[in-house]
């Protein structure tokens, strides 16, 4: 049986994840869960943030099914020792250098945006971004220098890190709208100017595929001009935690905020881990009132992309859809009478069974 690690994690990761569990065993039965510690909880129960055991059930899965790490007390540790580090060790022991981000806005959805509904009624975009270079793994100092502190963060990318991510957006945007954009700062960064040519190679793999070149500065401003110009975004680690972040906020709400990292190709064969972006919201913890539905469509994403079960996928994505129309939905959807975190997993949990009946 196809095994899938469960790491749920701290805060209200343990509800969404279970929620997300049971909307994926309904959609494809037949699977195996197997739960391991990661995080603040983790860091409780066996004093570090990623145990070996936790990596051990990881690299014996298909994929993992991640919830949320992170929580108050740990911010006086090492970066190295707090809860985020075992998302970050994850990403660097599997090799997980694609993030896959869509950004969707569901019917009846239009009037969260803070946008006008004329602008994001049909928007779906999906960001590219590259995930384990960059700035953020770049060498790291703070020196004294003439009396002044100095910091130093160095951003590398070395040519075939860009393209292996590049060519992963291509192949996904041949299964969509076939038109890719590739966000840089060709102007100002020579690590850009390396990341613009090296797309524009890989383009010639693609030629199905409409390419264009954007400033990140550009970019941004587009996103909220018009964002259902965008079809696939590709672009490096920090720009695509930014705009990613800018994106999931145009929709209204990060609660249906979904996200993989892949180590492998776009075809429904990847090592993957798979995370909704809301975090811990430690305020709600326990309470059963938090929102799965980033959550259960990160399942859907697993479904996709490790799994290569689009029918499954597409079930829980259309199922996620008409809950959203017809509801349950939860409180930060439906103010005071929300329904529970369970409810919500309940109604699309039915929905997805009906369509396998």
């Amino acid at each position: 049986m196809t095994q899938i690690a469960v790491l749920p994690g701290d805060g209200i990761g343990p509800e969404v994840t279970a929620a997300a569990v049971r909307v994926l065993d309904a959609a494809h039965p037949g699977l195996t869960f197997v739960e391991a510690r990661v995080g603040a909880h983790a860091i409780a129960t066996a004093g570090e943030p990623l145990p070996a055991d936790t990596v051990r059930i990881c690299s014996e899965s298909k994929a993992i099914l991640f919830g949320a790490v992170g929580g108050p007390g740990h911010d006086h540790l090492p970066l190295a020792e707090r809860p985020e580090a075992a998302i970050l060790g994850l990403r660097k022991h599997f090799g997980l250098y694609a993030n896959v981000r869509p950004a969707r806005v569901f019917a009846g959805m239009e009037t969260r945006s803070p946008l006008r509904r004329e602008l994001v009624d049909g928007m779906d975009l999906v960001f590219v971004r590259e995930l384990t270079g960059g700035l953020y793994f770049g060498e790291k100092s703070i020196t004294h220098e003439h009396g002044h502190e100095v910091a130093r963060d160095v951003l590398v990318y070395v040519d075939d890190e860009i393209e292996r991510v590049v060519r992963f957006a291509f192949a996904l945007a041949r299964t969509r709208r076939k038109r890719l954009t590739s966000v840089d700062k060709n102007n100002v960064l020579i690590s850009s100017q390396l990341w613009r040519r090296v797309a524009i190679d890989v383009a010639h793999e693609f030629p199905d595929v409409t390419l264009e070149h954007m400033l990140v500065d550009n970019a941004a401003m587009q996103l909220v001009r018009d964002p259902r110009a965008f079809d696939v975004i590709v672009t490096e680690n920090m720009f695509g935690d930014i705009l990613s972040d800018e994106a999931a906020m145009i929709t209204g709400t990060i609660g249906t905020a979904a996200s993989a990292a892949l180590g492998g190709a776009s075809d429904g064969h990847s090592f993957g881990l798979y995370e909704p972006i809301s975090g811990t919201a430690p305020d709600i913890a326990g309470q059963n009132v938090a929102n799965p539905i980033g959550a259960i469509l990160s399942a859907a994403l697993l479904a996709r992309f490790s799994l290569g079960d689009e029918a499954a996928a597409a079930a829980i994505e259309r199922a996620v859809a008409q809950t959203l129309v017809a509801g349950p939905r939860t409180r930060d959807l439906d103010g005071a009478a929300g329904a529970s975190t369970s409810d919500v997993a309940d109604a699309i949990v039915a929905r997805v069974s009906a369509v396998a009946v």
